[in-house]
């Protein structure tokens, strides 16, 4: 769900505007689940941008406490919302903690980075959500390493996939966004980043990317 519908419009304007995110639809990308698709989201650039960095952590920051309560903790999943997560973090005045996709190999083999005390109120921060099954598996492992309550979780964007809807409404979890697909579509389209042709080609790919053909 969406924060606001004006946030959501200002959010795809400035990503756009980055190239944050990149639209291709002739020469599609590959996602690491071998997914083709035709646009690609990397927001980690936002961190470069001062002025729209802290709109993003301001408009992800300040609804945090008001919705799920005052949380013990920030969680980053990484990589991508380690940054964000731990700015977000600072500006609640909160401790900070991210989960690596794995415990790692060496030393004390830690999935869960930082300190997390025993069922602390969480929020989870995640940059992009795509099938869900990375942000989820962060979730898992903070509720099951860190044995943590988990309060809800913030994006700053989401392509809206029913897979991932279902999974986080299976597992009642909260999940809010300052942006979506479709309010990207209808800003590339109106700031002729898109033609009508490439609009309709992108919406068609989201009804089953698994399977699209460019």
């Amino acid at each position: 769900m969406i924060l606001d519908e004006n946030t959501a419009h200002k959010t795809a304007e400035l990503l756009l505007q980055i190239k944050a995110i990149k639209l291709n639809p002739q020469d599609p990308f590959t996602w690491a689940s071998g997914i083709q698709s035709p646009i690609y989201c990397d927001n980690r650039i936002i961190l470069s941008y001062p002025t729209i960095r802290n709109f993003i952590i301001s408009e992800l920051a300040k609804p945090i406490e008001a919705m799920f309560g005052k949380p013990d903790a920030i969680a980053g999943v990484a990589t991508g919302a380690i940054g964000i997560g731990a700015i977000i973090a600072d500006y609640l005045g909160l401790p900070f903690v991210y989960v690596r996709p794995e415990p790692k190999k060496h030393g004390r083999q830690n999935q869960i980075e930082g300190k997390l005390n025993p069922h602390a109120n969480v929020v989870v921060i995640e940059d992009l959500i795509s099938t869900g099954k990375s942000s989820m598996n962060a979730i898992k492992a903070l509720k099951e390493e860190g044995q943590a309550n988990i309060k809800g979780m913030m994006a700053i964007f989401t392509y809206g996939f029913e897979e991932s809807e279902k999974l986080f409404k299976d597992e009642y979890i909260g999940v809010y966004t300052l942006g979506n697909y479709d309010i990207l579509l209808e800003e590339a389209y109106k700031t002729n980043y898109l033609n009508k042709s490439e609009l309709e080609l992108l919406r068609d790919w989201r009804k089953d990317p698994a399977n699209w053909k460019h």
